[in-house]
């Protein structure tokens, strides 16, 4: 089972039970209030079940709508979340049903007998104890709290500042690959000669196992890298064999000062990641740079102006802009009128050289099933560079015999080693890797940069590719798809209130949750990036439920108080009021801290995690972690504040 799925089980679990705590949870308050000899046990389960059966099913229902930012995401980030998206969903559908069917059978066989009552037990008695006079602290000042809760929400500023932005973490796949980009025009004995060297320099890092690669392109025609890409696959030893301190960007960083070559720009990347990345923007290194336009020679110059600018902004550790136009052809010129008097014609003359320098299929070898054939040339002595080129030997008609340079003119000409094309435009594609900072501060800062000093003529254009092509394309999804999904959830929480003023209090409320989620992010020195993103809409639809839950006990107690003092026609105080928040609020104290405490203990293994996988996984569980922290104190705190300060307005009480 992958572990994405398990993630997605681990940060619903708390939701997922929270339902039958709270069920569980008023059944008990029933059965303490009332003794099983009064009233028939079945009925007293009916009447708990349906106080809070509503309020239940919708608020995980809110935690299911949540998640709709994720199924809309697309490309590479889809594929990764959406099991994860999935998984989460149908179990929180399943809850919500299992909770408002199964789970009140349930109780009715499983929680009978002598209840004892919440008091009784130490541990809820040291809870009330310690959160019943910080609440009516809070209830009689509430102005400060809520100041309070305003300032602790400005706090995250401080962390907005610090934290970057990327598209996914890097991750550690064991296992590392030097990709290295040359000028056009390498030999392939160059190239041989440069891939050698560069692996003996690698096997001399005490880290290393093995390395093996290769230039060029493989024996396939889906492969079709250039002689200038040189791949080779490092093989590392376990970590706990390396150096004492010793990380994997310092490793980098040393094999990047030891295998250093004249006219090669190095590029450590994950293969794995690597790989897709190619796949999928056609780009190796975590940010590329596309100029198009309609002429080679332009666009070869404006890249070479982009990497004399890159090359001197903070972060960067490596910039290459192809030599679109840096290619090596030899050229056989026929004239055609000194080829008529030797009784030659172009046709002729191309045949023979084709013959010499190419080769000719003179017959066939069959070797059982298999057919191969036999293809004959000149030795390579006769065609190994331009000068024996023209010397070579061609047989007239007549058995007089002549050389090339007699009819053709054979000479080096510079030309596009490989024509990149993307939306019907010519392209440049140039690669940068960076260090020290984050995609999105980089990419910002580049962009400023070559705003300001790179001039570009009509008809060429510059688009930013690769990571943060993919950065940019999930962004602009989630800040259409955010907001929807916030109102889907501002509706759901109305058709269980049927009331504004309560889906105003939940909403505006609901960026509390987020100061822990911010906060140990900043902490852990974690970046924004999709993961994260995902981390923090799985809070929103906790955090909201929580707020839900809390409401409607409060609504409860103020209802029956009312319901009590109804025959006397005993006004409202404040105090009153203040005492039926109280209430309501330590009835919640105990689901509250039960649901946070288990959805913190699923989600402490995945934060805690190391190996493949962790780094994502990571900043999947760190937003949620944070931010229970920051839900509960909005929950058993500034939620029963306002909740106050709204009576009071709406009912018009005295002191």
């Amino acid at each position: 089972m992958p572990a994405i799925i398990l993630g997605g089980i681990a940060i619903a679990v708390g939701a997922m039970i929270d339902g039958a705590i709270v069920m569980i949870e008023n059944l008990n308050k029933h059965l303490e209030d009332q003794a099983p000899s009064t009233e028939d046990h079945w009925s007293i389960v009916t009447k708990a079940a349906s106080e809070v059966g509503p309020a239940l099913f919708f608020s995980l229902l809110i935690i299911t709508v949540s998640f709709v930012p994720v199924f809309t995401l697309g490309a590479e980030e889809g594929k990764l979340f959406g099991p994860l998206a999935y998984t989460k969903t149908y179990a929180m559908a399943a809850a919500a049903a299992l909770t408002v069917t199964l789970v009140p059978v349930l109780m009715g066989y499983f929680v009978r007998g002598r209840i004892r009552r919440e008091r009784d037990n130490p541990i809820n008695r040291w809870m009330a104890a310690g959160y019943t006079p910080l609440l009516k602290m809070a209830l009689r000042f509430p102005i400060p709290v809520l100041l309070g809760a305003v300032l602790l929400l400005g706090s995250i500023l401080v962390p907005l500042q610090h934290i970057g932005s990327e598209f996914m973490p890097g991750l550690d796949e064991g296992d590392l690959m030097y990709m290295p980009t040359t000028f056009p025009g390498i030999s392939i004995g160059k190239a041989r000669a440069l891939l050698q060297q560069s692996h003996k320099l690698i096997r001399e890092v005490p880290e290393v196992v093995s390395v093996y690669g290769k230039a060029g392109r493989a024996e396939t025609a889906t492969d079709p890298a250039p002689l200038t890409m040189i791949e080779s696959f490092i093989r590392l030893k376990p970590k706990d064999q390396w150096r004492e301190g010793l990380t994997l960007t310092a490793l980098k960083k040393e094999l990047d000062e030891r295998v250093q070559f004249p006219g090669v720009s190095n590029a450590w990347v994950m293969p794995i990641k690597t790989r897709i990345d190619m796949l999928s923007t056609g780009v190796k290194t975590p940010i590329g740079i596309k100029i198009s336009g309609p002429e080679l020679s332009v666009i070869q110059s404006l890249g070479a102006e982009l990497e004399f600018l890159l090359a001197g902004l903070a972060g960067t550790t490596s910039v290459y802009a192809e030599r679109v136009l840096s290619g090596r052809y030899l050229m056989i010129d026929i004239d055609r009128i000194k080829a008529a008097r030797y009784g030659l014609n172009v046709a002729d003359i191309q045949a023979i050289v084709g013959s010499a320098v190419g080769g000719a299929v003179v017959a066939e070898t069959v070797e059982g099933q298999a057919r191969y054939p036999i293809s004959l040339r000149y030795p390579q002595s006769y065609r190994d560079s331009p000068e024996h080129l023209r010397a070579l030997p061609l047989i007239l008609g007549n058995g007089n015999q002549i050389v090339l340079s007699d009819v053709a003119n054979v000479r080096i000409s510079d030309g596009p080693a490989g024509i990149k094309s993307e939306n019907g435009r010519i392209s440049g594609w140039t690669y940068v890797e960076a260090d020290g900072v984050d995609l999105g501060a980089y990419v910002a800062s580049a962009q400023a940069l070559l705003d300001a000093a790179l001039v570009l003529p009509p008809g060429y254009a510059v688009s930013w590719s690769g990571q943060y092509e993919s950065l940019a394309r999930s962004k602009a999804q989630l800040q259409v798809m955010v907001p929807v999904t916030l109102l889907l959830i501002a509706i759901l929480i109305y058709l269980n209130f049927r009331n504004v003023m309560a889906v105003l209090i939940l909403m505006a409320t609901l960026p509390l949750s987020l100061v822990g989620s911010l906060w140990l992010i900043y902490w852990l020195g974690f970046d924004f990036s999709v993961a994260v993103g995902v981390g923090m809409i799985a809070l929103a639809g906790v955090a909201a439920e929580l707020g839900v839950i809390m409401l409607v006990y409060l609504n409860q107690a103020l209802a029956r108080w009312l319901a009590s003092k109804a025959s006397d026609q005993v006004p409202l105080l404040r105090a009153d009021l203040q005492q039926v928040v109280l209430t309501g609020a330590v009835r919640r104290v105990r689901p509250v801290l039960m649901t946070t405490c288990a959805t913190i203990a699923g989600l402490l293994p995945i934060l805690w995690s190391t190996g493949t996988g962790s780094e994502v996984m990571q900043r999947l569980a760190a937003p949620m972690v944070g931010g229970m922290l920051s839900a509960l104190l909005l929950s058993l705190f500034v939620l029963p504040v306002v909740f106050y300060l709204w009576k009071v307005r709406a009912l018009a009480l005295s002191k």
